[in-house]
């Protein structure tokens, strides 16, 4: 993941600003008696990119992550509109409580940008992965960096498109969402009063999009590491943040783990799962690695 890519990252300011001050009235108005539902995964399975995971002799690469992870945030559904038969393959090679986090095709966000004409498109991609049935999580759908507020109304068409039943983030990457106060606190409402996630990105070079606000009862958080020793600091601090999260109301956290060199992110996985784990009380299962001795790459 080349997003946000640094040559420096020790010269970054990696601290976590605080929280929009909207947040903890969105996790209060939101919260519920439903238990914590906590999904951390990575953002592919294949074994080139992953190592230090697979073990020797690994014949299936997804049946072994879902033996480790509960989840994935699937990448590939952005590359390419896949069938419901790859779907239906993908769901029959995980366990019961194993959750799909797919990206919306790039036709729909990049090609043609949320023009009219994606529509057909969307519901090709709607309709497929409808195979996952219940391991279909929250459907992320990631804009265009240069997608900016002027285009407002394709994005309110999008959002009253949408079915409400399927759960829904949006990245936005154009720093103009967030800088004009207006212009945010109208995202933020349009996205509030349709139960839309608003995806948060923590990333190094893009501190600007690390906006710290909620929208709904899901903390969906892709978080970039530098391929540095500073990524275990910073995977301790998201752990306390949603700590504090969870003790203002929130129930569900969905946080995926990337590199601008995907070789180490099963391992950051790890650390930041056994953190977590402390940090509000839960048991996901810590991921085995081939380095597990120490959970530290560095």
């Amino acid at each position: 993941m080349k997003f946000g890519k640094v040559i420096n990252p020790e010269l970054i300011d990696f601290k976590l600003p605080v929280d929009h001050l909207d947040t903890a009235s969105v996790l209060e108005k939101t919260t519920t008696n439903a238990a914590l539902q906590i999904s951390v995964g990575c953002a592919k399975w294949n074994k080139q990119d992953l190592k230090n995971f697979y073990p020797r002799g690994t014949k299936d690469e997804l049946v072994y992550y879902a033996s480790q992870f509960n989840s994935i945030e699937l990448n590939a559904t952005f590359y390419r509109l896949f069938p419901a038969e790859q779907y239906q393959k993908w769901y029959d090679k995980t366990p019961s409580n194993f959750t799909f986090f797919p990206k919306i095709t790039s036709e729909v966000s990049h090609l043609y940008k949320l023009d009219t004409n994606v529509y057909p498109i969307l519901d090709r991609y709607l309709e497929a992965t409808s195979t996952l049935k219940e391991k279909l999580g929250t459907i992320f759908l990631q804009l265009h960096s240069n997608f900016d507020p002027k285009n407002w109304n394709k994005v309110v068409q999008f959002v009253k498109y949408w079915p409400k039943e399927v759960k829904l983030a949006i990245e936005f990457r154009h720093t103009d969402w967030f800088n004009d106060e207006n212009t945010a606190q109208e995202l933020y409402y349009l996205l509030q009063e349709n139960n839309i996630a608003n995806t948060i990105v923590d990333t190094a070079g893009r501190r600007d999009l690390l906006h710290m606000r909620l929208t709904n009862n899901e903390a969906f958080v892709r978080y970039v590491g530098a391929n540095h020793k500073s990524d275990y600091d910073r995977l301790e601090d998201w752990a306390s943040r949603l700590q504090s999260w969870k003790e203002k109301g929130l129930k569900n956290i969905h946080f995926f783990v990337h590199q601008n060199m995907e070789l180490e992110s099963p391992l950051l996985s790890a650390s930041f799962i056994n953190s977590l784990n402390k940090k509000v009380d839960s048991n996901l299962k810590i991921p085995k690695t081939l380095l597990d001795n120490s959970l530290t790459l560095f």
